[in-house]
């Protein structure tokens, strides 16, 4: 995120960055099907976070809770998080062995910008699910993870 006017623009340090998407996902994102959080209040780093997506209606994912773990290294939001699906999931940009979403598959991630968000890519990953090469792959019995 950038403040400024006038062609002058301001870089919002990473930590203050990371601070307003906890305090964003804290409070609930839209109609409250995507939501995540940190995994350790103490990492004074803020590198290990917690998502959710309840699968969308009208598809295979109707009604399914998935966990995913977001990684922010030190050059997030210059970079993307790692994203990884600790719930199992079948879908056409995620690695069917490890669950981790691969950048090259999910255009969000592979044409990363730094005013993009962890928000972001949960909601995109949701609306994934139901694109027409994801929406009617037949899933893992739900409850398995990687």
């Amino acid at each position: 995120m950038t403040l400024g006017s006038g062609g002058s623009s301001v870089v919002v340090p990473r930590n203050f960055r990371l601070l307003e998407e906890l305090e964003r996902g804290e409070k609930g994102i839209g109609d409250g099907t995507v939501s995540y959080g940190m995994d350790d209040g103490d990492d004074i780093y803020m590198r290990s976070w917690t998502g959710t997506i309840i699968g969308p209606h009208n598809s295979v994912h109707e009604g399914r809770i998935y966990q995913l773990k977001l990684f922010c290294d030190k050059d997030y939001p210059e970079k993307p998080p790692n994203v990884r699906f600790h719930s199992r999931v079948n879908m056409t940009c995620v690695n069917h062995e490890t669950g981790v979403v691969e950048p090259k598959k999910f255009s969000l991630l592979s044409n990363w910008q730094r005013e993009y968000t962890m928000e972001d890519i949960l909601t995109q990953l949701k609306k994934e699910m139901t694109a027409t090469h994801n929406r009617k792959l037949v899933q893992p019995p739900e409850g398995t993870y990687f």
